[in-house]
């Protein structure tokens, strides 16, 4: 008589099934799992996350990274051109205009390339730790070289970093008349490390960016020029002070200086009680780096009209006392006169 098949009747399990086969997913890889489940086999699953799921996600992670890098820098060109528009007077020259726009742009890429490198080393660390590299030691390498740095390079990094504040604050920029403490003059270059500028007797200073405590700029946006100009005590005040009027009124009309004078000039008043005579100041409001090219010519005007109105220059005036010492005769002329 026949033995019943028991396997196929069901009344036992398979010994080699489908069911029996392990999974051999790891756990978070979806599709090594899907593939698993629908074919129940461990190989095409296995071979599946690595011609599939690793794929699939460095491309996200590298569409992620892009999004980001393009979201962040339209927002940065939004600022840019919210910058390169500053609030100035209409007779303000279009060179200060072009030379805030120039900074202003100088700043966004700045901003760009600091994204960018950000980006690219978080993203690619990511993508790095999805392709099975142990990523640990490559953190841990970051860290001690960020320590090396920050105990061996302490100056290197406090000149990269005072920099990149710089440029982002737009402290000065190339072509800008600074004062640096020990160094002043016109910026010829401005880079992380280093400001480079030349002085009025045409020496060149280079200037480390972490050394510069104060930044004195006598270019932005506007500039002004500061006259002190003194009469002697007896003349009439408010005639001098007409005349002054008069004499900047026509400097702000002059169209030789309509792009240089930004402002209807202001006579200040009396200033200074000195020992000689009395100084009235007058302002003029100019556009950067000019204002010591029409202090001069201000200068040559207000000596050729005190000259035509006879408005006198104060000078020196001293008091000399001369004392005269008698005449000591000697006994011997006194006995001989007696």
């Amino acid at each position: 008589m026949p033995v019943p098949d028991l396997v196929a009747l069901g009344a036992l399990p398979r010994p080699f099934g489908p069911a029996l086969v392990a999974n051999p997913c790891a756990e978070g890889e979806s599709v090594c799992n899907t593939v698993f489940d629908q074919t129940n086999n461990d190989t095409l699953a296995r071979y599946s996350d690595v011609l599939i799921g690793k794929p699939l996600a460095l491309m996200g992670l590298l569409l992620l990274a892009v999004t980001l890098r393009w979201l962040v820098h339209k927002v940065i060109d939004r600022i840019v051109r919210r910058a390169a528009h500053g609030v100035l007077p209409d007779r303000v020259a279009l060179g200060a205009s072009q030379r805030r726009s120039q900074r202003a742009e100088a700043m966004g890429s700045l901003l760009k390339s600091i994204v960018t490198g950000l980006l690219v080393a978080v993203f690619g660390t990511m993508m790095l730790s999805e392709i099975g590299v142990d990523i640990a030691p490559i953190i841990a390498s970051a860290g001690i070289v960020g320590l090396a740095l920050g105990f061996g390079a302490q100056s290197l990094v406090k000149d990269f970093l005072s920099g990149v504040f710089m440029i982002i604050e737009d402290q000065y920029g190339v072509g800008d008349d600074v004062d640096l403490g020990e160094a002043i003059g016109t910026v010829e270059a401005v880079t992380l490390r280093m400001t480079r500028l030349r002085d009025v007797n045409g020496t060149v200073w280079y200037v480390p960016n972490g050394q510069i405590v104060r930044v004195g700029n006598q270019s932005q946006n506007w500039a002004r020029t500061v006259l002190d100009v003194s009469v002697a005590y007896h003349e009439d005040l408010a005639r001098v002070r007409r005349v002054l009027s008069e004499v900047a009124h026509d400097l702000w009309e002059d169209d030789d200086f309509k792009g240089q004078v930004i402002e209807e000039p202001s006579v200040w008043g009396v200033q200074d009680l000195g020992v000689d005579g009395v100084t009235v100041r007058v302002v003029l409001k100019t556009t950067p780096g000019e204002q010591w090219a029409v202090a001069r010519e201000m200068r040559q005007r207000i000596k050729n009209r005190f000259d035509y109105e006879g408005i006198e220059k104060p000078f020196p005036q001293r008091v000399v006392w001369q004392r005269e010492e008698p005449v000591r005769r000697r006994p011997d002329d006194v006995e001989g006169g007696a």
